[in-house]
C-alpha cells in the first residue's frame, strides 16, 4: 500500500456495543457484568467507560477556572510548582538547621519538619536562618503552633515568611492528643495564634483542616472529603463567630490529605476536593481566589509494611504520583521505614528523590492537568462530590464536625469501614505483597515498638493510626516467639499422586502459610495412607494439608483421612480446596478439620494453628 493510501485509510467507527461485544467474547459467554466491583466508597466500578460517563459537570472546565477540579492554576506546575516538602526529623535547632540546609542542597523546596520532635521549638528562627527568604514552610504545627508562631516573630522581613504553620483543633482531639485540653480549649488557642500570626507573619496559614487522621484510621475517600469539609466549615464558623472576616479566614487555610493506593480514586479524591471546598467559600460569599484550596498531602501511612519494607518505595511512588496529577501545592513523600517512626539518611534520600524523579525525569512540571478529559476519572470525581456532600450534610445534622466527633459518631462510621477493609485483608480479596501474600519466611522486618495504649482525659474516642498489614504483622511475631521457645513454626503437606497433581494446590498451601511465618513441609509423592503416616511419624507437625487433583480426591481422601485421624488422633488434617457441598458430610464423618481455598480467612486460620501450637508447647 502507497503512503498516500495508507494517509487515507481509516480505522472503522467503533460503538460501545462493539466494545461489549468483543469482551464477552474474551469472556467467553459471561456477562461483562461480572468485571463490575464495588469500591470502599460504595462506588461501582465499570470494566468500560465512555463519553457519557463523564456528566455534564467536566465537560466545559478548563486548568485555573471553577470549579478548580483540574486544579486551581490553568498552567498548572508550569506557573506553580508543587513544593518538595519533605519532614526533617531533629530534636534541636543545630540539628534541624543543618538538616534543613542539606535538604535544601540536594532538592527539597519548603521548610519541613516534625516539630513534636524538637526540645526547644520557640528557638525555630535560629534553625532556619534566612531560609524563609526563599522557601516556605510547611508544618503541621499541632499543639507546639504557639511556640513555633511565637518563635518566628521577632524575625527580619517577616512579611517574607509564607508558606504554612497550621494546626488543626479537631485532629488534634481525634488523635488524642489533647493533654488535659478540650477542643474549645483548643480552638482558643489557635484563636490567640491566629490572631498574633496575622499581625506579625501576614504571608502564613495558620489553620488547618487535617483529613489525614481520618485516612490513617481507616477511612474511605468519601469520608475523608466529607470529614475535611465539615471541619473547614467548623473552623470559619468559629472563627466568624469570634469577629474575623471570612475572606482574612479562608486565606488562612491549608488542607491536608493522606494519599493512599487506589491510585485513581486518590487522584478524583483530590480533584472532587477542590469542587466541594469551592462550594462551601462560595457558600460563604467568597469569590475567585478565596474558593481555591490550598493543599498539602502525603503518602499514606496506613498502606506501608513492616515486611518486605522495600516494597514500600514502590508503594510511596505510587502514591506520589497520584497527589502529583490530582494537584496538590505541598507533598511528602514517606520513607519506606516510615512504620519505624525514624528515617535514616538513606531512606530520607530515596524518599526525596521519589518527588525529584516525578518533577524532572517525568516531566510532570510541563503538563496541565495531564489527568484532565479521562471518562473514568471525571466519573469517579463526581461520584465523590455527590457522595461526600450527602454525607456531610449527614455530619451537619448531627451538629457539625466537632459534636460528631465528641459523640463519636464519626469514629463508629470510619470503624465500619475499617473492619471492612481488615477482612478483604485477612481473606486476601486484598493484597499486601511481601505481607499476606509473597511472604518471605526469612524477611527481617522494620523494628516497630507497639504502642501502649494512652488513657485519655477525655470522653472522646481515639481515632487510632492504624497500618493495615498489622495484623499479619502479629502473626509473623508470634510466629517468632514460638522459634524462641525451640518451636518451629511448621506444617506438612500430603502431596497425594504425581507433581502435576498436587503442585498447584501444595504451593497455594505453601503461599497461605507463609503470612504467618509457617514453613511447608512437603511429603513426597503420596500413592497410599501408609506413605502418608510414614511422612507424619517423621515430620511430627500439629497440622497437615493434603494437597491433590479432584480425581484423586474422589478415589483416596476420604479413607485417608479416616485412617490417618485414627492412627493419629492429634493431628489436624485439612483438605487443600472445596469439595461439593454433598461431599461435606463424608469428610466430617472422617474426621476433616476444614477446607483451605481462595475465600478462607487466611488470618483467622494461621491465628488459630499458632495458637494451638503455642498451646500443645505448653502441654495443655
Amino acid at each position: 500500500m502507497s503512503l498516500k493510501k495508507m494517509i487515507k485509510e481509516k480505522f472503522p467507527q467503533q460503538t460501545n456495543q462493539d466494545w461489549e461485544q468483543n469482551a464477552e467474547k474474551a469472556l467467553k459467554g459471561k456477562s461483562l457484568e461480572t468485571l463490575s466491583r464495588n469500591t470502599y466508597e460504595n462506588i461501582k466500578l465499570k470494566p468500560l467507560y465512555s463519553r457519557e460517563d463523564m456528566g455534564t459537570g467536566a465537560l466545559s472546565q478548563y486548568p485555573g477556572l471553577e470549579d478548580f477540579r483540574r486544579g486551581s492554576y490553568a498552567a498548572g506546575y508550569l506557573s506553580e510548582k508543587w513544593k518538595v516538602a519533605q519532614k526533617i526529623s531533629a530534636s534541636s535547632s543545630e540539628e534541624l538547621s543543618d538538616k534543613l540546609h542539606a535538604a535544601i542542597n540536594k532538592g527539597q523546596t519548603a521548610l519541613a519538619f516534625e516539630p513534636e520532635l524538637l526540645k526547644n521549638p520557640e528557638k525555630i528562627s535560629a534553625a532556619v536562618g534566612e531560609l524563609y527568604d526563599k522557601y516556605p514552610f510547611s508544618v503541621d504545627a499541632g499543639p507546639n503552633q504557639h511556640l513555633l508562631i511565637a518563635g518566628l516573630s521577632a524575625v527580619k522581613g517577616q512579611e517574607k515568611v509564607s508558606g504554612y504553620i497550621a494546626a488543626d483543633p479537631l485532629a488534634i482531639a481525634a488523635a488524642d492528643s489533647l493533654n488535659g485540653r478540650s477542643i474549645d480549649e483548643l480552638y482558643e488557642n489557635l484563636n490567640e495564634t491566629v490572631s498574633v500570626a496575622a499581625v506579625n507573619l501576614p504571608s502564613l496559614k495558620t489553620i488547618m483542616v487535617n483529613s489525614a487522621i481520618y485516612h490513617n484510621g481507616g477511612a474511605n475517600a468519601v469520608q475523608e472529603l466529607a470529614f475535611s469539609l465539615a471541619a473547614g466549615v467548623n473552623h470559619l464558623q468559629y472563627f466568624l463567630e469570634k469577629g474575623k472576616s471570612t475572606e482574612e479566614m479562608l486565606s488562612k487555610m491549608v488542607f491536608k490529605f493522606a494519599v493512599g493506593s487506589n491510585f485513581f480514586m486518590e487522584i478524583a479524591k483530590l480533584r472532587a476536593a477542590r469542587v466541594l471546598w469551592g462550594k462551601v467559600a462560595e457558600a460563604y460569599g467568597a469569590d475567585g481566589d478565596g474558593k481555591k484550596m490550598v493543599i498539602s498531602a502525603e503518602t499514606s501511612f496506613f498502606t506501608k509494611s513492616a515486611y518486605d519494607s522495600y516494597v514500600n518505595m514502590l508503594r510511596a511512588g505510587n502514591e506520589a504520583f497520584a497527589a502529583i496529577l490530582g494537584g496538590v501545592q505541598y507533598l511528602h513523600v514517606s520513607p519506606f521505614n516510615d512504620p519505624e517512626g525514624s528515617q535514616t539518611p538513606f531512606s530520607e534520600r530515596i524518599a526525596r528523590n521519589t518527588q525529584l524523579i516525578l518533577r524532572e525525569e517525568a516531566h510532570l512540571l510541563k503538563v496541565s492537568d495531564p489527568a484532565g478529559g479521562s471518562w473514568y476519572i471525571e466519573h469517579l470525581t463526581n461520584e465523590l462530590i455527590s457522595k461526600s456532600w450527602e454525607l456531610f450534610l449527614e455530619i451537619e445534622e448531627q451538629g457539625g464536625m466537632a459534636d460528631a466527633l465528641q459523640s463519636g459518631w464519626v469514629q463508629d462510621q470510619i470503624i465500619q469501614v475499617l473492619e471492612k477493609k481488615k477482612k478483604d485483608v485477612h481473606t486476601r480479596k486484598q493484597s499486601i505483597i511481601g505481607t499476606n501474600i509473597y511472604a518471605n519466611l526469612d524477611e527481617k522486618p522494620l523494628q516497630i515498638e507497639m504502642e501502649t495504649v494512652r488513657n485519655s482525659r477525655s470522653d472522646l474516642k481515639t481515632i487510632t493510626q492504624v497500618r493495615l498489614s498489622e495484623s499479619f504483622e502479629g502473626l509473623r511475631n508470634l510466629s517468632e516467639r514460638l522459634k524462641g521457645k525451640g518451636i518451629r513454626p511448621e506444617a506438612g503437606l500430603i502431596c497425594l499422586g504425581a507433581l502435576k497433581d498436587h503442585k498447584a494446590r501444595a504451593d497455594f498451601i505453601s503461599g497461605f502459610l507463609a503470612p504467618g511465618g509457617v514453613d511447608a513441609v512437603k511429603s513426597g509423592s503420596v500413592y497410599n495412607p501408609e506413605d502418608a503416616e510414614a511422612f507424619i511419624q517423621k515430620t511430627n507437625c500439629r497440622h497437615y494439608f493434603i494437597c491433590g487433583s479432584n480425581e484423586l480426591y474422589d478415589s483416596m481422601a476420604v479413607p485417608l483421612i479416616k485412617q490417618l485421624k485414627e492412627a493419629f488422633p492429634s493431628a489436624e488434617i485439612y483438605l487443600a480446596g472445596l469439595p461439593e457441598e454433598r461431599e461435606k458430610d463424608e469428610y466430617e464423618n472422617a474426621g476433616i478439620g476444614g477446607y483451605i481455598h481462595v475465600k478462607s480467612d487466611c488470618y483467622e486460620t494461621l491465628l488459630n494453628m499458632l495458637n494451638e501450637m503455642e498451646a500443645a508447647s505448653n502441654g495443655q
